[in-house]
């Protein structure tokens, strides 16, 4: 039976070559991916800033709703797109409506840790859900083969186009379109298994042909189906969660009932950013894992 460990772990992302959490304060954070500096807004960052003056090549203006509206203040020197490189992966990044640079780099420690819990596995079959523009799943196809799918076409897309940008376009990967539930569900009744699942589901989304995905409502059916394609000789399952009022703990739970018959571990905590300057750490998402060390 999973063992769920109560205490809290935490996840913490070091500043890398192409990315850096450069300081944050008053609900809002400055980062560098590449030669640009950006602003962006964060809620979490309630202590004031180490710096009084940033100096940036653009900023996202948030709009007045909560929504998630807003627009970018850029300078004309910040192209439609350009390239970044993590480890061996090399991905486009670009200012998107929603705010973010078409990747969380916050999940560098997590993509680490996925590679770790698949050294000793040879041709490991791992599944990425919300997979977006699919850095996580380049990481993930150093192990073996990964099925990557988004209800977005053009992340998908996006997503291969690092593929091939990274030079590895001839990966064992699968590309789908497709809603992440209904994808689960028909796996399960296939009898398909995977030795890894990632998944990043958003608060609220619509799958390709206008389904309706609300966290609140299908989370707990999509575990169960995960659990079904996962079983004793699995690795892990990792489940990040954004922007959202819920304890980590309350992933943890919802991991211990569906896991209940498998060995191995559920843990739970943040994930963070470390600031390149003087080591204060932004929380950022919250976690649950399962897994099952051989």
């Amino acid at each position: 039976m999973a063992e769920l460990r109560l205490e809290p772990q935490l996840m913490i992302g070091q500043p890398w070559a192409d990315y850096g959490l450069i300081d944050s304060g008053h609900g809002r954070k400055l980062e560098r991916f590449g030669r640009f500096r950006f602003i962006r807004p964060e809620p979490q960052a309630m202590w004031s800033p180490r710096e009084a003056d940033w100096q940036a090549d653009g900023e996202f203006l948030p709009g007045a709703d909560e929504d998630g509206g807003g627009r970018w203040d850029l300078s004309p020197e910040v192209p439609d797109s350009w390239t970044l490189e993590w480890d061996d992966v090399r991905f486009n990044a670009q200012c998107t409506p929603f705010r973010h640079l078409g990747f969380f780099p916050d999940m560098a420690p997590v993509w680490e840790w996925m590679r770790g819990e698949l050294a000793d596995t040879q041709d490991a079959q791992t599944l990425n859900m919300f997979g977006y523009t699919g850095v996580g799943t380049l990481a993930l196809s150093q192990c073996g083969p990964v099925t990557h799918v988004d209800a977005s076409k053009k992340s998908v897309a996006q997503a291969r186009e690092n593929a091939a940008l990274a030079g590895m376009e001839d990966r064992p990967v699968r590309w789908l379109v497709d809603d992440a539930a209904k994808f689960a569900a028909r796996e399960v009744r296939r009898e398909n298994r995977y030795d890894g699942i990632i998944l990043d589901p958003p608060k609220f989304g619509r799958g390709p042909k206008n389904e309706t995905w609300r966290l609140e409502e299908g989370l707990a059916p999509l575990i169960a189906d995960c659990r079904q394609l996962l079983d004793a000789n699995s690795r892990f399952l990792f489940l990040t969660v954004y922007a959202v009022r819920m304890s980590s703990l309350a992933l943890a739970a919802l991991l211990d009932e569906a896991f209940a018959g498998l060995p191995g571990t559920i843990e739970h905590g943040d994930l963070g950013v470390r600031e390149e300057n003087d080591g204060r750490v932004l929380p950022t998402a919250i976690f649950a894992r399962w897994r099952n060390p051989a």
